[in-house]
């Protein structure tokens, strides 16, 4: 009886601070210009939340509420599930100086009753849940959550730098993520390619990947394509897909990749490791001022001027890093987010522990995207690879 009367005391003393308007007024001054905020966990309003609603849950509101929406005259209208945690929530922004703050009595549940429009919850149950530290950021959102599970990359490797970036991908929520790759898992793989697993060895590593992502995230749809990337198949088996992540460990598969994804019109995000050091860029042929692979590399080195891994050796956490960098990259080109390193290149040195980042401008002499840059078929470009080896 006491807690009651107590409860009773505490709301009253937050209503005569804090305004009250019923659900239908609060719809009203919303589509007259008033900011609507709805202040319940990314769960509840996983089932649906107010048309034009800004989604901001109570314990996060005042850490973010100001980047939202730092004109503190306009009118705020804060709704909760019945109406009560709204009260808390309008009184918070009065003391951050918000002058003109109301709670929308009876919440939620008020504004159902009252047949208002509510927008399906652009995540279920599961997602808001799995997704819940990710969607808390300003840039991504419900909505840009939603973007990331409808997206569809295609990823070349299930190597030292492909293995980090599908691990990050799939937990991220990429939707749809292909993998291509023809090669099997050894035991020297494992010291950098933390996708597979001792037990594994001997299966082919676009099966063990996908064991992996699958176990780590099963919303995400992970197609496998045990095959090598070759002149007859390359543009088939990347188009319709939104990024291309190149993984690869051959200047035979990058030169291939680098033609068709200028000839498809798609982002390609590359990185390659050697020894203690890494590289990365973003090259983009949607945008004009994008230089391609073939202005950083207009011809194939010789295999004594770029030995791979298992000539060279590796440092196993360096394409750790590298395969990361791409799967940032990746993820901002999704959301449409951040500044990509188009124009870009972003070395690093793992031995003196140092990040440079150099300027790549398009070349209007490149083979490849110049101003008299010709296509003369993707088998000549295996053949000016072969010949480099």
């Amino acid at each position: 009886m006491t807690e009651d009367l107590n409860r009773d005391r505490w709301l009253a003393d937050l209503r005569a601070k804090v305004d009250e308007v019923v659900a239908s007024e609060a719809f009203a001054r919303l589509r007259r210009g008033a900011l609507l905020v709805d202040v319940r966990e990314d769960n509840e309003r996983a089932a649906g939340t107010p048309v034009g609603a800004l989604g901001l849950s109570r314990g996060f509101l005042e850490l973010r509420i100001e980047e939202a929406e730092p004109d503190r005259q306009r009118e705020i209208l804060v709704l909760c599930g019945s109406g009560q945690r709204s009260l808390l929530a309008a009184e918070a922004l009065q003391r951050m100086g918000y002058s003109r703050v109301s709670s929308v009595a009876g919440g939620m549940g008020a504004w159902k009753a009252a047949g208002l429009p509510v927008s399906a919850g652009a995540l279920d149950a599961d997602a808001a849940e799995r997704y819940a530290r990710q969607v808390l950021l300003p840039q991504v959102g419900e909505a840009g959550q939603a973007k990331l599970g409808q997206a569809r990359m295609v990823v070349i490797g299930a190597g030292g730098l492909g293995a980090p970036a599908l691990l990050y991908l799939a937990a991220a929520g990429v939707g749809h993520i292909t993998l291509i790759d023809d090669d099997r898992v050894e035991r020297s793989n494992l010291h950098r390619q933390v996708i597979h697993a001792d037990a594994r060895v001997g299966l082919g590593k676009a099966e063990s990947a996908r064991m992996t992502l699958t176990a780590l995230n099963p919303r995400v749809r992970v197609e496998v394509i045990p095959d090598r990337l070759r002149a007859e198949n390359v543009e088939a088996l990347i188009r319709d897909h939104d990024v291309v992540i190149d993984g690869a460990d051959n200047f035979a598969t990058r030169y291939l990749l680098a033609a068709a994804t200028r000839r498809l019109g798609m982002p390609m995000v590359y990185a390659a490791i050697e020894r203690f050091t890494g590289q990365a860029s973003v090259f983009d042929p949607r945008r004009d001022e994008s230089p391609c692979y073939r202005c950083l590399y207009p011809e194939p080195p010789s295999a004594a001027d770029a030995p791979n891994c298992s000539e060279a050796g590796v440092l196993g956490v360096l394409p750790g890093l590298l395969g990361l960098v791409q799967a940032t990259e990746a993820l901002k080109l999704a959301l449409g987010i951040g500044q990509p390193l188009v124009g870009r290149l972003l070395t690093y040195d793992a031995l003196g522990m140092r990040f440079r980042e150099l300027i790549l401008r398009r070349d209007p002499r490149c083979p490849g995207c110049g101003d008299e840059a010709g296509f003369d078929g993707y088998v000549d470009l295996e053949r000016m690879c072969a010949a480099a080896r």
